[in-house]
């Protein structure tokens, strides 16, 4: 699987992970298979590892290995599986980037560097909602807040207001209508950074990602063995914002909620208080490792 993508803070976040080589672990986001692959070359034939995708193409590439079971489903429920299973898990990873096939797959959509590439942007291929959907159906309004929350787009409101004015004399159908929908306002030389933005909007609304990492976090800390440890990587400020939060209060918003004795109840402890980011090395083979952060946590012992 060496086209396939290569995976990000590989030695880092395993050697975080596995504090039982006999244990049972859950790698929520399968991708390419990288850190999957590593993390069983570090069990004994005891261990097991439960691996979730939503893309089919991930499932499809998995290798055969007795020690490794494959869920094509979402890993927000990681906890429905865990408790339908009787698992507990002694360790959870989750990289939160999308992974290489899919940005350089044009059909896939999920990039503006592919001028004529379809709309499309599901992980899921079987789920419904695309980007085109999204641009050609969601109201102005609707428009506008995603490009501001999920994207933080500057002019979120005059974006969307040249998005409904292109679809109205014609449907968006390919990434290239939409970067010409949009061209105004894209600054000349920078071009990249705005499309970035405005593709991640889309990217998350489709998924529903903060949705589904919110679910997520809520049940792997529910689905750890006291002393267990999560691992997560994250690529912007939105999603390490909400895990960091997370770890630190028990809630993607940051809300403390003590006891009488103003102790926080919080079920995750951060195990490394700064994120742990990539050698230069590694960013100088794998340019996508820039921008990513490797927040560790470990499950409070049982009260």
């Amino acid at each position: 699987m060496p086209e396939y993508h290569i995976p990000v803070l590989l030695t880092e976040s395993i050697s975080a992970l596995v504090t039982n080589p006999d244990g049972i672990y859950a790698d929520a986001t399968f991708g390419g298979g990288g850190h999957t692959a590593f993390l069983l070359s570090r069990l004994t034939d005891g261990g097991r590892v439960i691996a979730f995708d939503r893309d089919i193409d991930a499932i499809a590439r998995a290798p055969k290995d007795p020690r490794l079971t494959l869920i094509h489903n979402n890993f927000r429920f990681i906890e429905n599986y865990a408790r339908h299973e009787g698992v507990v898990f002694d360790g959870i990873l989750a990289d939160l980037g999308v992974s290489s096939h899919q940005f350089d797959t044009a059909e896939r959509g999920f990039s503006f560097r592919f001028e004529e590439a379809p709309l499309d942007m599901r992980m899921n291929q079987e789920a419904r909602l695309t980007a085109e959907e999204v641009v050609n159906t969601y109201s102005e309004e609707d428009l506008e807040r995603i490009l501001r929350l999920w994207g933080e787009v500057d002019g979120s409101r005059n974006m969307a207001r040249l998005i409904a004015d292109a679809r109205s004399r014609q449907p968006l159908h390919t990434t290239g209508d939409l970067d010409s929908a949009i061209a105004r306002m894209l600054p000349k030389g920078a071009e990249h950074k705005v499309l970035a933005k405005v593709y991640q909007a889309l990217r998350i609304e489709v998924n529903q990602e903060m949705r589904s990492l919110e679910k997520f976090l809520d049940g792997a800390a529910r689905s750890l063995k006291p002393g267990g440890h999560l691992v997560v990587i994250t690529y912007h400020s939105l999603e390490d914002r909400m895990v960091k939060n997370f770890i630190k209060t028990g809630n993607v918003e940051g809300k403390e909620q003590k006891d009488l004795y103003g102790n926080v109840h919080a079920p995750l402890e951060a195990v490394n208080r700064k994120p742990i980011l990539p050698e230069e090395s590694e960013i100088a083979g794998n340019t996508r490792a820039r921008s990513a952060k490797l927040r560790i946590a470990r499950r409070r012992d049982a009260e």
